[in-house]
């Protein structure tokens, strides 16, 4: 399952959103989700990837797009720190 798809099922499952409504170029404002939503969907998605987020987000999360690049980026440096385990549990997102 892609990035795309894990935030796409996050974001269905906590905002009663559908997948069409969803796609990468979609504004998280217009979709309702709004500061304090994106620190809990920061949370949601420390839980699904088993992540430890330490820094803070990025206010210029606001596509879904964006989202899927900073957790992209976040695995990718997990998996640095963590050697050939963590590109094994990157592919296996």
């Amino acid at each position: 399952m892609s990035t795309l798809e894990t935030l796409q099922d996050i974001l269905i499952d906590e905002f009663a959103l559908t997948r069409e409504q969803l796609t990468p170029d979609a504004e998280l404002n217009a979709l309702g989700v709004d500061s304090l939503d994106l620190l809990e969907l920061m949370f949601k998605i420390e839980d699904r990837y088993k992540l430890a987020i330490r820094d803070d987000v990025p206010t210029t999360l606001s596509t879904v797009n964006d989202v899927v690049l900073y957790i992209d980026g976040l695995l990718g440096r997990q998996g640095k720190a963590l050697g050939a385990d963590g590109a094994a549990l990157h592919a296996a997102t």
